[in-house]
C-alpha cells in the first residue's frame, strides 16, 4: 500500500469534525508524501484545512451548513497529548466566582505555548506548570484552575465552600488529595474552611 493510500485509510477511520495534525500519520510516509497527500485531498474536499497543520473531515448539515470543532477539541490535539485545563478565568466563571468571559478560547497547557487560528476565532494555549495541572481534565481541575486564577487575595474559606457545593463529592475530595501541589495560601483557605465545616457539622 502507498503512502497516499494509507493516508486515504486512516482518514476514513477518522469521525467528522474531530481534527488531526499531520502527526496522525506519521510512519506513513516522508513528511514531504504526507504534506503532499494532504494538499491534493484538501483540494478535492476530502478534508478541510481549518488552521497551520490542522485538518477536518468536513461534516455539512442538511441546511448545508459546515460544522467546526469545539476550541477544545482543537486545544487537545494541537496539545500533542500534553494535558490542557480551560483558562482559569472561564474557570471560575463556571463555578460563579467570576462574570469575566474571555474573549478568545485560552487554555492552560504544560506544552508549549501556541495559537491557532479557527475561522475567526484564535486558540491559545498557554504554557503553565504542571503543578497547575494535576487535576487536567476533571471538574477537580477545574476548580483548581479558577483558585490558582483568582488569587490569593480573593480566594478564602466562602471560596471554597462556593466550589464544595458545585463539585461532585468525590471530585471536591480529589482536590483535597492534591494540597502538596498547591501553594501555601490556598493550602490555607482549604484548611480554614475544613474546619468551619467540622465545627458546622459537629
Amino acid at each position: 500500500m502507498n503512502t497516499a493510500q494509507a493516508i486515504r485509510e486512516r482518514i476514513a477511520a477518522q469521525p467528522a469534525e474531530e481534527p488531526f495534525t499531520p502527526a496522525l500519520f506519521a510512519g506513513l510516509g516522508s513528511r514531504a508524501a504526507i504534506d503532499q497527500t494532504l494538499m491534493r485531498l484538501t483540494r478535492q474536499g476530502v478534508i478541510e484545512r481549518i488552521g497551520r497543520g490542522l485538518y477536518i473531515v468536513p461534516k455539512v448539515s442538511r441546511f448545508g451548513l459546515k460544522s467546526m470543532p469545539s476550541p477544545e477539541a482543537v486545544a487537545r490535539v494541537v496539545a500533542e497529548g500534553a494535558p490542557i485545563e480551560v483558562h482559569g478565568a472561564e474557570a471560575a466563571r463556571r463555578f460563579g466566582l467570576s462574570t469575566q468571559v474571555p474573549a478568545q478560547p485560552v487554555f492552560y497547557t504544560t506544552g508549549s505555548s501556541r495559537t491557532v487560528r479557527l475561522g475567526n476565532l484564535r486558540v491559545r494555549l498557554q504554557h503553565v506548570a504542571a503543578r497547575k495541572l494535576v487535576l487536567a481534565g476533571r471538574p477537580a481541575g477545574q476548580a483548581l484552575a479558577a483558585l490558582w486564577y483568582l488569587g490569593r487575595e480573593h480566594v478564602s474559606p466562602d471560596t471554597i465552600e462556593q466550589i464544595a457545593a458545585r463539585l461532585p463529592p468525590d471530585e471536591f475530595e480529589a482536590l483535597r488529595r492534591v494540597k502538596s501541589s498547591m501553594p501555601a495560601w490556598m493550602v490555607e483557605a482549604l484548611r480554614r474552611y475544613e474546619e468551619r465545616s467540622a465545627q458546622s457539622h459537629g
